[in-house]
């Protein structure tokens, strides 16, 4: 079976504040575009994996409900979450173990509102 994620898009209203927010929290930069109105900051990948962007526009909406997207924050997503206060998010659910076979996980609120977790296998 094929990977189910292809692409994913967080909603935000102040794309600065957003790029700023997420550059800050994992350490690397954000190359952005703006592509047909909608201002777009891209997550980086290594070639032929899955990534998305951070979008703003008319069409886009933060939201602490709906669908979550796990972000990878390996080796240790204590690291990642620990940036996240002084970054203006908010944690939600501290860094716990979802099994040994499956890693960690937590969940906070981005500079923008919108409810993202975070995996790691440690």
């Amino acid at each position: 079976m094929k990977n189910m994620l292809n692409w994913f898009e967080i909603a935000v209203s102040d794309f600065d504040r957003a790029k700023k927010f997420y550059e800050t929290i994992f350490g690397f930069t954000m190359q952005g575009m703006n592509f047909g109105g909608v201002k777009m900051g891209f997550f980086p990948a290594d070639e032929g994996k899955v990534s998305g962007a951070l979008c703003a526009g008319p069409d886009y909406k933060p939201s602490a409900d709906g669908a979550i997207i796990y972000l990878n924050a390996n080796p240790d997503l204590a690291e990642v979450q620990n940036r996240i206060e002084a970054a203006g998010g908010e944690v939600l659910v501290a860094k716990r173990q979802i099994s040994p076979e499956y890693g960690y996980m937590a969940l906070f609120l981005d500079s923008e509102g919108n409810r993202v977790a975070l995996h790691s296998n440690k």
